[in-house]
């Protein structure tokens, strides 16, 4: 593992050291002022004016697909009772305690984090032009952010305290709640109206302090990251050359990022302070560090650059900066531009995994009912099978008659904490889940699966409009067949 990602790193020191001898007289064109920015305009295409009522559009059809296909299966099976284990049952991207509705609505969410006084507040001041405003993010040399700090569009300037964002429903955290009043209090909003804000949002972290210990926090501050970090669409984990330390904050913090690797973008920030063949060596010691912490075939991007709005220090590679600033600008602006693809990806990847859990509970009901006689006692026999489901084959049955992917079943133990919650007895067959105005649930999510959500995602993709079936609930009013309802 440490071999590949020093090749790529060793890759990229001499790209890096080639444009540096292409690059003359740099230095001589510094002035102690601040950074042109018309790049950041141009790069996102903040002037270009959205098509509203298209998106707009597209949010709605999503909305109504998971309410009336998805949605009846989730409630009927207490999908969300799960959640507490999701984390493990499935690895990555879960919509966990939040609603669906607040998924579609929310904007991709961009996430900083990293060690403390690496340049995260002064790089979200940079790109929305903060700077030298009431509203601009405190920074300075001393561990300054000791809030997470959400930087969201609004159509006036103000602040926005944790408790009144957790309490607002609308809004898609109000999940934090759990987390305590002691985190509240360390969680801020900032509304301002921006157009770069009306496509995604921003979330400064407090730095890692490796010397201080969590309960000194006074929250569980590891879970509220992995609470952010399920939810971001970007992860920008930013790094000060000056200061390399990997120690346990940090270690654990990359252990939270397992399973979103493709989301990650390491910044070496800063990039000016040091001189160029200094900052060779220290891009080597960064992958060294990380290398044992990313285990993965292919390093995430790195960005090196200094991202403040003053410009580039003297005599370093300032025309690499800018390219590599442009080139982090791009990377965002994917993110944005494909913000409703990702929204109907997530969507079906939680349709499927509520289709899994509903077939699994099914099976659970049927086994529990052939193995009940009149004598037999409902706690011992229902024991059995939940402690055992693959001695009654609960899992294998589901892949050999369903075709789901074995890498799609979730954790056989979340499975004996939902049902010791949630009794056997509470829950109906897929036989029984059927109506004739609502038609079979299983059916229903199925077809949203397999061609309502595929479809959307083409039309988002064609530019074409996404027609609304008339057909969608009862079928053009055949009265809808139950295939599990034996004859």
């Amino acid at each position: 593992m440490k071999g590949t990602v020093l090749i790529c790193c060793f890759l990229s020191l001499l790209h890096l050291q080639a444009t540096a001898e292409e690059e003359e007289g740099g230095g001589d064109d510094f002035i102690s002022a601040l950074r042109d920015r018309s790049h950041i305009d141009e790069t996102l295409r903040l002037a270009t004016e959205e098509k509203s009522g298209d998106y707009a559009g597209a949010i709605q059809r999503l909305r109504n697909v998971y309410h009336s296909s998805i949605k009846p299966m989730e409630q009927a099976y207490k999908y969300n009772e799960l959640r507490q284990h999701e984390i493990s049952a499935y690895p990555g991207r879960t919509l966990g305690d939040s609603s669906a509705d607040g998924e579609i609505t929310s904007k991709p969410m961009v996430l900083f984090l990293g060690p403390w006084s690496v340049g995260k507040s002064s790089m979200i001041n940079y790109l929305l032009g903060m700077n030298d405003s009431p509203y601009q993010l405190y920074t300075g040399a001393e561990p300054t952010t000791s809030e997470f700090t959400v930087i969201m569009h609004g159509e006036k300037i103000r602040s926005v305290e944790g408790i009144v964002m957790a309490a607002d429903s609308s809004r898609s955290f109000s999940p934090l709640e759990k987390f305590g009043q002691n985190f509240l209090e360390k969680l801020v909003g900032i509304e301002m109206p921006h157009k770069l804000l009306e496509r995604v949002t921003f979330v400064d972290t407090p730095g890692i302090i490796e010397n201080r210990k969590q309960q000194e926090r006074g929250y569980p501050f590891n879970d509220v990251c992995q609470w952010f970090i399920d939810r971001a669409d970007l992860i920008f984990v930013v790094f000060d050359p000056t200061k390399l330390d990997v120690g346990l904050e940090l270690e654990m913090l990359f252990r939270q990022l397992k399973g979103r690797e493709s989301q990650i973008r390491i910044i070496l920030n800063k990039a000016d302070n040091l001189a160029t063949q200094d900052l060779m060596r220290v891009y080597g010691a960064l992958f060294w560090s990380l290398a044992p912490l990313i285990n993965v075939t292919e390093p995430p991007r790195v960005y090196v650059s200094s991202f403040w709005p003053y410009d580039y220090a003297p005599d370093t590679s300032r025309e690499l900066f800018k390219r590599e600033e442009i080139s982090l600008l791009e990377d965002l602006n994917q993110v944005i531009e494909n913000r409703m693809e990702n929204k109907i990806a997530f969507i079906r990847q939680h349709g499927i995994r509520v289709r899994i859990h509903g077939l699994l509970v099914d099976r659970y009901v049927q086994t529990f009912k052939e193995k009940m006689s009149y004598f037999s006692d409902p706690e011992l026999v229902f024991k059995e099978i939940v402690d055992d489901p693959d001695k009654f084959y609960i899992f294998k049955s589901i892949l050999a008659k369903t075709n789901v992917s074995k890498f799609d079943l979730p954790n056989r133990d979340a499975y004996r904490d939902f049902f010791g919650v949630n009794p056997i007895t509470n829950f109906k067959p897929l036989t029984a889940q059927c109506s004739y105005m609502g038609g079979c649930l299983l059916e229903k999510i199925e077809r949203a699966i397999t061609h309502e959500l595929p479809a959307l995602l083409s039309s988002i993709n064609s530019g074409k409009q996404p027609g609304l079936s008339s057909c969608e609930t009862t079928g053009c009013g055949e009265k809808p067949k139950n295939r599990y309802r034996k004859n």
